[in-house]
């Protein structure tokens, strides 16, 4: 089916966009093929859709995304890695659980976000769906996904979207089934985070050896997959990019030698302002965060903040992302990471748009398909 656009505000998603009117979007199989002005447009082979003055956009691009969580608070903490165990261990809770997982990403869909990128889910959920919305037998957003991520033994997320491995070649075994599974990229938990530090002042206390992350990084960048890495702390940032890692999630407050590694290793930053605002700004009678919780909130919310505006000040690349499944944050709201990273990292509405569409589908490597 082809599609012709007419009568809106269009956003193109560059840098500098400005608002376009009077030009009509034409569609064919899916792809945008061309802009022409919309007065005298011979469209006889299109289907018209009429904005009526309603701004359009390229879909968003959530690059931080599990989709096995709600987002729903809780009062205290659960056990993920016994809940996980549980849902895994039968046919018929591994079918309710993918249903669920597939809702998800429907609704990541229908709130405007187009791609989506998982990093860390439950077994091969995510290739799973991936494929299935690929094929057209399921409906939902574009996935690149890491399926499970590799932690070790109390670690960030072992055992529930994560795999504890105790040794390197436990880490390199789990890298291999990920390469089996068909995976988009890997993920690592290199720290610790906000709900699992169990002293104030640590939310980001280095998890995984430096020669686990360059060994398992070495043998990914050999077989073509790019490295994500779950981090909160400035130890963790420079143990991730001394060792190889493409991404860092989240981020920490930068020092000088820090923005050099990102600058030589040619690594971008994936913001995430989302989780940790609500234990940084939220009462805790809302929260029900304990006072280490609340205290550490603070540190990782402070610190991805002063990370995503060091590395917009000093050229490094910047994408966000959501970290959907948090206490707090849903599968629809990613909108709301755009408004952080304009009310607290400063920038225009323009460039919070531009990053999460055009940029970030540079940096994940769909920008010639997107």
């Amino acid at each position: 089916m082809n599609y012709a656009f007419r009568n809106g505000k269009i956003l193109d998603g560059t840098k500098e966009m400005k608002i376009q009117q009077g030009l009509c979007i034409l569609v064919e199989n899916g792809i945008i093929t061309d802009l022409i002005p919309d007065a005298n447009a011979d469209l006889h082979n299109y289907k018209v859709i009429d904005l009526h003055g309603q701004y359009i956009l390229p879909g968003l691009i959530n690059m931080h995304v599990h989709l096995a969580g709600n987002g729903k608070p809780q009062k205290k903490q659960r056990n993920n890695e016994k809940l996980v165990k549980t849902i895994m261990s039968s046919s018929l809770t591994r079918t309710i659980a993918y249903k669920m997982v597939a809702g998800f990403a429907k609704d990541e869909l229908f709130s405007g976000v187009t791609t989506i990128r998982t990093v860390g889910g439950l077994g091969n959920f995510d290739t799973r769906l991936r494929d299935e919305i690929e094929s057209g037998t399921k409906l939902g957003p574009r996935i690149l996904a890491a399926n499970q991520g590799i932690s070790v033994p109390g670690g960030h997320m072992a055992g529930s979207v994560a795999v504890a491995a105790s040794t390197i070649p436990d880490a390199l075994k789990q890298l291999e089934k990920a390469k089996q599974e068909k995976v988009d990229l890997i993920k690592l938990m290199i720290t610790g985070g906000v709900l699992d530090a169990e002293k104030k002042g640590v939310p980001g206390e280095l998890k995984m050896s430096p020669e686990m992350v360059y060994a398992v990084c070495k043998q990914a960048h050999d077989a073509g997959y790019l490295v994500a890495a779950h981090v909160e702390s400035p130890e963790g940032v420079r143990v991730a990019l001394e060792n190889g890692v493409d991404s860092i999630e989240h981020g920490a407050k930068l020092d000088n030698s820090m923005i050099r590694l990102f600058q030589e290793r040619g690594a971008f930053l994936c913001t995430t302002i989302s989780p940790a605002l609500p234990y940084a700004l939220f009462d805790s009678s809302i929260t029900h965060a304990t006072e280490v919780e609340q205290y550490n909130g603070n540190i990782v919310f402070k610190g991805i903040i002063d990370c995503a505006k060091a590395a917009l000040a000093n050229d490094i690349p910047v994408v966000l992302g959501n970290d959907v499944g948090c206490p707090w944050i849903t599968q629809y709201d990613f909108w709301r990471e755009l408004y952080y990273f304009h009310k607290y990292v400063g920038v225009s509405n323009s460039f919070a748009i531009y990053t999460a569409t055009k940029r970030s589908a540079e940096l994940a490597g769909i920008g010639h398909i997107t």
